[in-house]
């Protein structure tokens, strides 16, 4: 009997970096369907709307078929819970990020049992990429050309000149 495996790769994304595209192709090696679930971010204030981080993940999840984006909001586990997802993915580049990721599975575990976190890690020349980092460094005037892909780093900057018009 096939199993097909549904996981959902969850974050704000914003914006996607290559770490994070690292990730996604990592996971659709391993999954039948993976799902980047783009969070509305009502705990973060973030740069890009939920709209524009969709439409910048969708662009560069187009090499991979069996990926696809949404957003959601709420809860993770109710987004997974609805999508019959088995497995969330969550990224580590660092033991601090482990820290704070083995106590999200935890709590995730407890809340919704039958998913299990997997925790994956990016290529080493992504291990230091964050989308805060690059976004700062993009409002700061620097070039983040080596941590994003092209339709980012275009969309930063549409951005950033926006924001200085307004």
């Amino acid at each position: 009997m096939a199993r097909h495996i549904t996981a959902i790769y969850p974050g704000t994304f914003d914006p996607m970096t290559l770490g994070h595209l690292d990730m996604v192709a990592r996971a659709s090696q391993m999954f039948d369907k993976v799902i980047v679930a783009v969070a509305a971010g009502h705990h973060k204030k973030t740069m890009f709307t939920v709209h524009e981080r969709i439409d910048m993940a969708s662009e560069l999840v187009k090499p991979y078929p069996q990926v696809s984006v949404e957003n959601f909001s709420g809860l993770v586990i109710n987004f997974a819970s609805s999508h019959g997802a088995k497995v969330m993915i969550r990224g580590l580049r660092s033991g601090t990020d482990f820290d704070y990721e083995y106590q999200l599975a935890g709590m995730n575990r407890s809340l919704m049992p039958n998913v299990e976190t997997v925790f994956l890690t990016p290529g080493d020349k992504y291990l230091f990429i964050s989308s805060t980092l690059v976004r700062e460094i993009a409002t700061l005037g620097g070039d983040v050309d080596q941590f994003v892909h092209p339709v980012v780093a275009r969309s930063l900057r549409a951005k950033l000149r926006s924001l200085d018009e307004s």
